[in-house]
């Protein structure tokens, strides 16, 4: 009997009745004990993936929509490409098993080969890490503890909020043999409920005035209770994309449009706003509310959200609730509901093709998906925040907004996918090359993943920034620009995933409405996308002015 097998098995059977269902390998020896008791147990779906960082963000997306995951990989600096997706988890409270094989405590320190300090490895990034015993049969007892501690605290059922843990496992050699009978359970440990801090009361009088609701992503409300809540305050709801809220009755699908009018808001200051979720993407909202200066309430989202510092409460939709009292419609909701209106007039219109720049991408993306059926995944750069300008009414995605990176973007689509639903992936070209290899194996597990890739030969986003002017030229491009001149479609072929260049409206909407995987390439200009979004938010600009103050 093998003991690093039992404790393993053990592990597996501990987190698998407290809610473990996909796991994610990525292979390597030092893992075998715990790789081995994953595939042996059919109530584990195992994903192989060859790449480390990409694993990790696979088994990111497998969390995506709530639940715990599980990534494992050998020891040595494959742990250290795990990093980029436990940021991710941490902050957007996540909840990932976070398995590092380890050498045991003798080969540390001396030189044995892929060998490194994994203890605390992430740092802050995870919401425990623990460097477990090396298995042996001296204390069996206390290895289902050992499991629930770490999905609990994962789940956020030990007194904290989700998130990832490490689980660091040293294995002696030799680490493969029979399972032996699992120690049986010991009387069940609930978790524990969750101990923050209570929810800050509104102070009074504050919700009297004209306010906002501006609702961003993990946000973890029920939008029928956002909805009834803007609902009794007769205020609108400012929507983005990560919210899921896009699309419901009277919410605004154009709030960064809306503010770039400054007759507009000149005329239309809110007293108060009360954040649910996240800020929104777009610079253009969140700069306009701390230039207003009005106090902010904070309701949900991952971790302590006040980048302006003018939150003035950290609460909970209920208590928000209960101080809104009843208020019938008015002007002010009318004001703000009439030019969304107008902004998705100019929006319909003007993205209606034939041609395909950027903006009509989003557009056509956002509706067929919704069409569909299907999940998107957008890329934490230009198309996350084209879609909150662009996407209109049907635009609902992931995006990973904690750390804001645009690494792993594919590998989190996949992961989603391997949920079993159709899944699109909205990226640019750098970040399909940073993250190509999600594309492995890909055609072999039965997913339906259609990455769509903006190409416009480098980091579109910096050419909206200063960078693009001063410095500017040669020097811009080289820091900034970074043309790679990479042929995306053979990258992917490469991989086997067949693929497809689009040049038109009508094009393009055949091409996503078929089945994946596969890979669909919009050719843009980097410098002619500027002048298509100042065109659009011009235009805006004009038809919300045209309203009058």
């Amino acid at each position: 009997m093998s003991a690093n097998a039992t404790f393993c098995a053990t592990l597996v059977d501990e987190w698998v009745v407290r809610g473990l269902e996909h796991a994610v390998i990525a292979p390597g020896s030092r893992s075998t004990p715990l790789a081995l008791a994953l595939r042996a147990d059919d109530r584990v779906t195992c994903h192989t993936v060859l790449d480390e960082r990409s694993a990790a963000f696979v088994a990111l997306g497998l969390a995506a929509d709530g639940g715990v995951s599980l990534v494992l990989c050998t020891s040595g600096t494959a742990a250290v490409n795990l990093h980029p997706a436990v940021v991710e988890a941490g902050l957007s409270d996540l909840a990932v098993l976070v398995c590092t094989a380890d050498r045991p405590p003798e080969l540390r320190g001396v030189g044995a080969p892929q060998t490194i300090d994994q203890i605390d490895l992430f740092g802050s990034a995870v919401r425990w890490s623990v460097d477990a015993p090396v298995p042996d049969d001296s204390d069996p007892a206390g290895w289902r503890e050992l499991a629930r501690l770490c999905i609990d605290t994962a789940s956020g059922l030990r007194g904290g909020r989700p998130g990832p843990v490490q689980v660091n496992l040293p294995f002696r050699e030799p680490l493969v043999g029979p399972a032996g009978p699992l120690p049986v359970s010991g009387p069940a440990t609930e978790g524990e409920a969750p101990v923050g801090r209570a929810p800050d009361e509104v102070p009074d009088g504050l919700l009297e005035g004209r306010g906002l609701v501006i609702v961003g992503g993990r946000h973890g409300c029920e939008a029928a209770d956002i909805l009834r809540c803007a609902d009794r305050l007769s205020w609108p709801v400012l929507a983005d994309p990560t919210s899921g809220l896009r699309g419901e009755r009277g919410v605004i699908s154009t709030a960064d449009a809306i503010v770039r009018s400054a007759m507009f808001t000149d005329a239309h200051q809110p007293d108060v706003v009360i954040r649910i979720g996240r800020p929104h993407a777009s610079k253009v909202l969140p700069a306009w509310i701390a230039a207003v200066g009005c106090p902010v309430v904070q309701v949900g989202g991952p971790g302590h959200i006040d980048p302006d510092g003018n939150v003035v409460a950290t609460t909970d939709l209920g208590t928000v609730e209960r101080a809104a009292g009843q208020r019938s419609p008015t002007a002010w909701l009318d004001d703000w509901q009439q030019a969304d209106r107008e902004v998705l007039d100019i929006h319909d219109r003007a993205l209606a093709g034939p041609d395909l720049d950027e903006p009509t991408v989003v557009r056509v993306v956002a509706g067929e998906v919704g069409a569909l059926g299907a999940r998107l995944v957008v890329s934490s750069s230009m198309p996350v925040r084209d879609l909150e300008w662009f996407g209109g009414p049907d635009a609902r995605a992931h995006s990973n907004r904690g750390a804001n990176g645009i690494d792993g973007v594919v590998s989190t689509a996949l992961g989603i996918a391997l949920r079993g639903a159709p899944t699109v992936a909205l990226v640019g070209d750098l970040a399909f090359v940073h993250d190509a290899n999600a594309l492995w194996t890909v055609m072999a597990r039965g997913v339906d993943l259609r990455v769509v890739i903006v190409d416009n030969d480098g980091g579109g986003i910096f050419s909206f920034l200063p960078q693009a002017v001063e410095p500017g030229g040669a020097v811009f491009e080289d820091l900034f620009g970074t043309p790679h001149g990479a042929d995306v479609l053979a990258l992917a072929a490469a991989f086997g995933v067949p693929g497809v260049e689009v040049g038109s409206v009508d094009e393009f909407r055949e091409a996503i409405r078929l089945p994946g995987p596969r890979v669909i390439r919009v050719v843009s200009d980097r410098s002619g996308n500027v002048a298509v979004h100042e065109r659009l938010h011009a235009a805006a600009v004009v038809a919300v002015d045209a309203l009058g103050g």
